[in-house]
């Protein structure tokens, strides 16, 4: 019998689990490894930071992967061999068969001077603790700010701002707090395409929210955001910090430019035996900028690598990751802008923007209902 080890509890490694469900019921064994208790989606820290919802509504235990055969290991990741199929975390070791790579990107705020002064968007507990000082304010300047690349779920900042110029409305003080938000890119989201960032950009100018691309961030300060080109002062920072790979994988020998490189087609990276999937890898498109890092690619592409291991051990046939995809930007109002396309296609991407509705709300609600309940 194999055992299959899944480093990582998120979208990636909770989708793996889930569709290797054949493989633990004929007898061989999965394992989960991740050092949180419990799982919530992501786009959860929004609603968090905007006071409407909090983060135990939607989280759920990691103990909820035996119902599909897998067990959970709490653990943190230390190192992993290939050469002897180990892999070491601080309580010890675990030998695999196969290996499924699913760490995701860390937010790396010490990687940007005084980053500590702002509210780290990306660090959830940080939000439930920290929003309240940003809600709070009755006059004065927020930004929402990107301090540098990559980082993960690229609308999220943008429906930030869109969502705290919602809370400032509905408390009577938009017209004191004004609203800015920054990046260092050349547009919203230049991976999507310029139909996405008109969009995005189009409803920050509606609101009344300004917009600063190309500001690249040298150093936050309290009251202040240094940038190569100027500064900007502001009351409060929300900010999104620069993501890297976890250590663990740097180390690995997987790594290439600072992420993993995998086949974009079948997850399979240089090692036979592993696959890398979600926010740790870097897949290049045809415009030549990576595939965004989202949730729901790095779901669909441990569905893949997991169809390649069951394909192996005699239980399924092996599937081809697509490049499809889609995401909501969430704009106030119980409204939401879908963003879906194919953005493995060629020679660019093929990527269209809906009109934000009700219904697309309601599909991003249902969307964190369907994978808390299918996984967990």
């Amino acid at each position: 019998m194999a055992r299959i080890v899944i480093l990582g509890g998120g979208f990636g490694g909770l989708s793996a689990a889930h569709a290797l469900s054949p493989a633990a019921r004929a007898g061989h064994e999965v394992v989960v490894v991740d050092r949180r208790e419990a799982f919530y989606l992501g786009l959860r820290k929004l609603w968090v930071l905007a006071g409407l919802t909090d983060l135990a509504a939607g989280s759920r235990s990691l103990r909820g992967i035996a119902r599909h055969g897998a067990r959970w290991v709490q653990d943190q990741v230390v190192a992993v061999d290939l050469g002897a199929r180990r892999v070491r975390t601080e309580q010890g070791e675990l030998a695999y068969d196969y290996l499924i790579v699913a760490l995701g990107a860390e937010p790396r705020p010490d990687l940007v001077p005084g980053a500590d002064w702002a509210l780290n968007l990306y660090d959830a507990q940080e939000v439930e603790r920290r929003a309240g000082q940003v809600r709070g304010l009755r006059r004065g300047r927020v930004a929402v700010g990107i301090l540098g690349l990559p980082y993960k779920c690229p609308p999220a900042p943008y429906e930030a701002a869109l969502l705290l110029d919602e809370f400032y409305r509905r408390h009577g003080v938009r017209d004191q707090v004004e609203l800015v938000a920054f990046t260092p890119q050349p547009s919203s989201l230049p991976a999507a395409g310029p139909a996405a960032c008109a969009a995005v950009e189009g409803q920050l100018q509606a609101k009344g929210i300004r917009f600063h691309p190309n500001r690249k961030v040298v150093a936050v300060e309290p009251g202040r955001v240094v940038f190569e080109d100027g500064e900007l002062a502001c009351d409060a920072l929300v900010a999104v910090p620069p993501h890297r790979a976890p250590e663990a994988v740097v180390r690995s020998g997987l790594v290439e430019n600072g992420w993993v490189r995998a086949d974009p087609r079948t997850l399979r990276t240089r090692d036979e035996r592993v696959f890398a999937v979600g926010d740790v890898l870097e897949l290049p498109m045809a415009n030549g900028m990576p595939l965004p890092k989202a949730g729901v690619f790095a779901e669909a592409q441990a569905r893949v690598a997991a169809s390649h291991i069951l394909h192996e051990l005699g239980l399924g046939r092996p599937l081809e990751f697509d490049g499809f995809g889609y995401c909501f930007v969430e704009v106030g109002g119980q409204k939401a802008a879908k963003v879906v396309g194919n953005f493995l296609a060629q020679p660019a991407p093929q990527v269209q923007v809906s009109e934000p509705t009700h219904e697309a709300w309601r599909e991003k609600h249902l969307f964190e209902q369907e994978r808390l309940g299918a996984w967990l």
